[in-house]
């Protein structure tokens, strides 16, 4: 992978590490629900566990599917248009989603918050379903349940949902969403397994801040060497 791709898989799995206290907002009911079964009769330890690994491993296919779509139609779109300098205007996006994951940790900058309230009326549609599949005590229950998930209305799982857009590749955006995942695979295992103390550490305010800042910085390094691949190319056209 080239350097700003690598960049945006760092991005996208520090805002899922960073984004661990929204996802005990979120996902918390449904993950302690799952770590319950091991106090039920017949679910020792291992069974609780087995459900929470089920659980969040749905939850991540149901990333990396979301950005695989939406990173694949994007990149179509653009070269079924015939929109010149696609490419570019794509990694232009993708820096410009990158300083907004920066911000949001950095300042608490909250400009992508409209996107829940969008999202909600999906997951109007999606609840019914995602009911459906959490009365299934079994292995496809617990992955659809998981995969369900990717579709909560949360401002951050869509901005990285956009930022994986951006890549206007499927390979790519499901890479993406499928880093954003495994940074809240942690937290949301421990959430599951009653270990919380890991949401303490991450929501440290000095650590956030420093993590935002370093991806403020990555942001203003893909826009310089976006800056230096136009002008290039402009001096060699002309």
């Amino acid at each position: 992978m080239t350097g700003p791709e690598v960049s945006v898989l760092v991005a996208a799995f520090m805002a899922g590490l960073l984004g661990s206290g929204h996802c005990f907002a979120m996902c918390g009911g449904i993950a302690g629900s799952l770590g319950a079964m091991a106090a039920l009769p017949g679910h020792g330890g291992r069974g609780g566990f087995v459900a929470a690994l089920q659980f969040n491993t749905g939850r991540i296919l149901g990333y990396a599917a979301l950005g695989a779509l939406t990173a694949g139609a994007l990149g179509r779109a653009g070269g079924a248009g015939g929109v010149p300098a696609w490419s570019l205007w794509l990694r232009g996006l993708t820096t410009v989603m990158i300083l907004a994951i920066g911000l949001h940790y950095l300042v608490g900058w909250r400009g992508m918050a409209g996107l829940e309230r969008a999202g909600g009326r999906l997951w109007g549609r999606i609840a019914p379903f995602a009911a459906r599949a959490a009365a299934r005590r079994d292995l496809p229950g617990r992955l659809l349940l998981g995969g369900c998930w990717g579709l909560l209305p949360c401002g951050l799982v869509y901005t990285v949902l956009l930022t994986a857009a951006s890549t206007g590749s499927a390979v790519h955006g499901g890479l993406t969403m499928a880093a954003f995942g495994l940074g809240t695979w942690p937290s949301m295992l421990g959430l599951t397994l009653a270990a919380p103390s890991l949401a303490a550490v991450l929501s440290d305010r000095g650590f956030r801040r420093f993590v935002g800042l370093s991806l403020v910085l990555l942001s203003a390094w893909m826009a310089f060497t976006l800056w230096q691949g136009v002008s290039g190319a402009a001096h060699h056209a002309h």
